[in-house]
């Protein structure tokens, strides 16, 4: 009896040393890569390295056994909204994606294309996926092994696993108005109703203005991702207590919102019809600092 008790304490301290680079939700890849982390990685075989920039980008030069999903041609449908479920699974599949893979994701240094596959693949259930802290530029070119050909990748089974739980619809925001604190992350002459995408003007009711780009720093080798530190005093006027509902123009830079937010420790979901559903339906409420006093 007394060896069947040290084999099971020898078991459980094994597997604890095993699972500890991940955290209590089997998540392995950190939401925002170092670029320590990816040279570490670089060649693991369950490692998929997006590149979210449009194909002739792509084409001129890439990381190394990338594979190219342009972000605004492949991550919404025609009304601006997140494609449909098959196409989405097929589109994993054929960039060599399944429910081992680790995937990180890099863009052209806006950030939200990443961010959107981030959030679309935590949706459908994936967990292992992060940001590169570092958009393409200089000095990834000078960390990671470029290629200028188009990398053959093998075709795995995406098994989409459904968490409704980070996405919020029009109906579920304006019932929330009030209820939930809502944050609009697009720029602020936005927010202030003096530009629009959609045919009205303005923001969701007691929406609060944290534009996505504050998130990064834009530099002459590539943009990059603020260290946590700096974008909790960012964020720190947000009360942890109430949900989140995150919207921008069309559920992209409501994603870098999301991805930050949720590493802060907030519980907040995007809605992704954002701006240009809710801006262009009149039965739904608006406000418009610009206005008043008009």
């Amino acid at each position: 009896m007394k060896l069947l008790k040290i084999i099971l304490l020898i078991t459980i301290f094994l597997s604890n040393s095993l699972f500890s680079s991940s955290n209590d939700n089997g998540k392995i890849v950190p939401a925002v890569v170092p670029i320590s982390w990816l040279k570490q990685n670089l060649n693991n075989p369950k490692l998929v390295l997006i590149d979210l920039r449009q194909e002739e980008e792509f084409q001129k030069e890439h990381i190394k056994n990338a594979v190219n999903i342009a972000g605004l041609k492949s991550l919404f449908d025609k009304d601006f909204v997140m494609p449909k479920l098959s196409f989405l699974k097929e589109l994993f599949s054929n960039a060599g994606i399944d429910n081992e893979s680790l995937v990180v994701a890099y863009d052209n240094g806006d950030f939200i294309w990443a961010a959107r596959l981030y959030w679309i693949l935590e949706i459908l259930g994936h967990k292992n996926v992060g940001i590169l802290k570092v958009s393409y530029g200089n000095l990834l070119k000078k960390e990671f092994p470029i290629s200028h050909g188009v990398h053959k990748v093998t075709r795995k089974e995406f098994i989409p696993r459904i968490d409704n739980e980070k996405i919020e619809t029009k109906l579920s925001t304006l019932l929330s108005i009030g209820k939930k604190t809502i944050i609009d992350g697009r720029k602020e002459s936005h927010y202030e109703g003096k530009e629009s995408i959609a045919k009205r003007y303005g923001h969701i009711p007691t929406a609060l203005n944290y534009a996505c780009t504050q998130n990064f720093q834009v530099t002459d080798d590539g943009s990059i991702m603020k260290d946590f530190d700096e974008l909790q005093k960012i964020y720190k006027n947000i009360p942890k207590k109430k949900d989140i509902i995150l919207y921008c123009d069309g559920g992209a830079e409501a994603a870098l919102n999301y991805i930050v937010l949720k590493e802060l420790g907030y519980n907040a979901a995007v809605y992704d019809g954002s701006w240009i559903e809710w801006g262009n339906d009149n039965a739904v409420p608006i406000d418009n600092p610009s206005l008043e006093g008009q």
